[in-house]
C-alpha cells in the first residue's frame, strides 16, 4: 500500500508520517560536529556492520530494498555486489556530490548538516567491497560545504573511524574530498571519474561498466551522496525498520527539495509514496492569491507535470505510471504567473551551456532547441516551429552519450504535450503574453543571460 493509500484510509495527518532521519537533527545547534552526531547514534550502524562479513552486509543492504537517490533509482545492494572479488585489483568507492541540476537541492544541505552520516556510510560502504581508498567529488562553488566536510573528515580520522584498523576490525581506508570545477556534466559518473584522473570531464563509452573498470581502471561503484548517506540508519535500526516506510518496491526514507512558487520550500524528509499535495499541505501550499500551474517530479530533466498530478504517489513506480521520473525529487512548483515556453527555454539553455560536446545529437541538438525557443518566446516563431521543436528532441532522446540529452528533451516533450496552446499564444500573438514581473522566479530581465544559474527560485 502506497504512504497516500495510507492516509486516505487512517485519515492519519500528513505531518505525522514524515521520516525525520537524515535530517532529524539538522536545526541543532552544531548539528555538523561529531559530538553532536554522536549523541544521535553516530556510527552505531558502523559497528554493526562491522561485525558482519562483507558479503553479509551487501545481501542485508541488497534485503533492505535501498535504491540509489541519486535520480536512477538503482538498488544499491546491487550495483555493490557487481565489484569483482578476488581480481586482485584495488577496489574504489566514489561518492558522487557534484549536486548541480536546477532545483535540486539535497545533498548539499545534507553536507553542510549532517556531513558524519556520509563518512559513516562510506566506511560501512568500503568494508562491503572491500575497498581501501573512497572519494567525494564534490561540486567546488560550494565552499563553505567543502570546508564543512574537510573539517568533518578530520574529526574522523583523529576518532579512529577512517585511517588504519578502524576500531579494530582490520580495515585500513583513505578518504579523499575532491572539489570539481564546476562542470554539470561531472554529475554523470563517468565523466566524474575522467574528471577524478585528471582530465576533461566527458562522458565514457560504456561497456566497460565502472564496476568493471572504473577509477583508473579498476573495479569502482559510484554512489550518490543520499544514497550512502543512508546506510548507516539501515545497519543501527534494522532493515525490516526500512521496509516498513515506502512502499513495496521503493521502500525507505528520502529527501524531497520543494521549490519556487510556494509558501515555505525547503528539504521535506519523508516516506517514498507521499503526494505533492501532502507536501504542499505541509509547506503552506502554493503563494498566497495563486495556484499550481505546472511542477517537476524531479527536476528540471524529468517530464513535468500539471495540477492534474497532484496525487501521484512520489515512488519510482508511481511517478513513472504517470509519465515522468522521480529523479532526484526535486519538485519545483510554478504558478500561473509563470511562462511555460519561457521557463523550458531557460532549462533548455542550461543544457545547451553544461553540454560537453563529446555527441553530436547534445551539442548539436541543445544549440539549435535554444535558437528555436528564443525565437518563439520573443514572438519570431512560426507554428511548423513546433514540429522542430518535438523533431530535434526526439533526435536528442536516447541517441546521446549520457542523460544529459535526455533530460534536455524531456521539458520539450512535455510542456508540448499540456501546454501546446501557450507555445502557439506566443506566434499568433507575436510575443509573451504573461508579464515577468509578476513571478518571482525570474522576474529580473536583466539577469535573463544568466537565468540557467538561477532556476532554483
Amino acid at each position: 500500500m502506497t504512504l497516500a493509500a495510507e492516509i486516505d484510509k487512517n485519515g492519519t495527518s500528513p505531518e505525522k508520517l514524515l521520516a525525520p532521519v537524515l535530517s532529524s537533527f539538522w536545526d541543532e545547534p552544531e548539528s555538523w560536529t561529531l559530538e553532536t552526531y554522536r549523541r544521535h547514534d553516530g556510527y552505531e550502524g558502523l559497528r554493526k556492520a562491522l561485525a558482519m562479513s562483507p558479503d553479509d552486509l551487501i545481501a542485508y543492504v541488497k534485503d533492505s530494498g535501498l535504491r540509489g537517490r541519486g535520480g536512477a533509482g538503482f538498488p544499491t545492494g546491487m550495483k555493490w555486489q557487481f565489484i569483482p572479488q578476488g581480481d586482485g585489483k584495488p577496489h574504489y568507492l566514489v561518492v558522487n556530490a557534484d549536486e548541480s541540476e536546477p532545483g535540486t537541492c539535497k545533498d548539499i544541505p545534507l553536507l553542510f548538516a549532517n556531513p558524519h552520516s556520509l563518512i559513516e556510510g562510506i566506511v560501512i560502504a568500503c568494508y562491503a567491497i572491500r575497498s581501501s581508498h573512497a572519494f567525494i567529488y564534490l561540486r567546488g562553488e560550494v565552499v563553505p560545504v567543502l570546508r564543512r566536510l574537510h573539517e568533518a573528515v578530520r574529526e574522523a580520522y583523529e576518532a579512529g573511524y577512517l585511517g588504519t584498523d578502524i576500531l579494530g576490525s582490520g580495515l585500513d581506508l583513505e578518504l579523499t574530498v575532491h572539489a570539481g570545477a564546476g562542470a554539470y556534466i561531472c554529475g554523470e559518473e563517468t565523466a566524474l571519474l575522467d574528471s577524478l584522473e585528471g582530465r576533461r570531464g566527458q562522458p565514457r563509452l560504456r561497456p566497460p561498466f565502472p564496476a568493471v573498470a572504473g577509477l583508473y581502471a579498476c573495479p569502482t561503484v559510484v554512489n550518490n551522496v543520499e544514497s550512502i548517506a543512508s546506510v548507516p540508519a539501515i545497519l543501527n535500526k534494522g532493515k525490516d525498520w526500512f521496509k516498513s516506510m515506502g512502499s513495496e518496491k521503493s521502500p525507505g526514507f528520502t529527501l524531497y527539495s520543494l521549490s519556487g512558487h510556494v509558501t515555505s520550500p525547503g528539504q521535506y524528509e519523508a516516506p517514498l509514496g507521499i503526494t505533492l499535495r501532502q507536501l504542499l499541505d505541509m509547506s503552506g501550499g502554493i503563494r498566497e492569491g495563486h495556484r499550481l500551474k505546472f511542477w517537476t517530479p524531479g527536476g528540471s530533466s524529468t517530464p513535468m507535470f500539471t495540477d492534474e498530478h497532484l496525487d501521484v504517489p512520489l515512488d519510482y513506480e508511481g511517478v513513472g505510471a504517470a509519465g515522468s521520473m522521480l529523479g532526484t525529487k526535486a519538485l519545483q512548483c510554478f504558478d500561473e504567473t509563470t511562462c511555460v515556453v519561457r521557463a523550458v527555454t531557460r532549462w533548455t539553455e542550461f543544457y545547451a551551456h553544461e553540454s560537453c560536446g563529446k555527441c553530436t545529437p547534445c551539442r548539436e541538438g541543445t544549440y539549435w532547441l535554444v535558437q528555436l525557443l528564443r525565437d518563439i518566446e520573443a514572438g519570431k516563431g512560426q507554428m511548423d516551429d513546433l514540429d522542430k521543436l518535438n523533431d530535434i528532441a526526439d533526435n536528442i532522446n536516447g541517441k546521446s552519450f549520457c542523460a544529459l540529452g535526455d533530460g534536455a528533451a524531456s521539458p520539450i516533450f512535455s510542456s508540448l504535450k499540456y501546454f501546446r496552446e501557450e507555445y502557439e499564444q506566443h506566434i499568433t500573438g507575436k510575443g509573451c503574453p504573461f508579464d515577468p514581473a509578476r513571478s518571482t522566479v525570474w522576474a529580473d530581465e536583466k539577469d535573463d543571460k544568466n537565468a540557467h544559474r538561477g532556476v532554483n527560485a
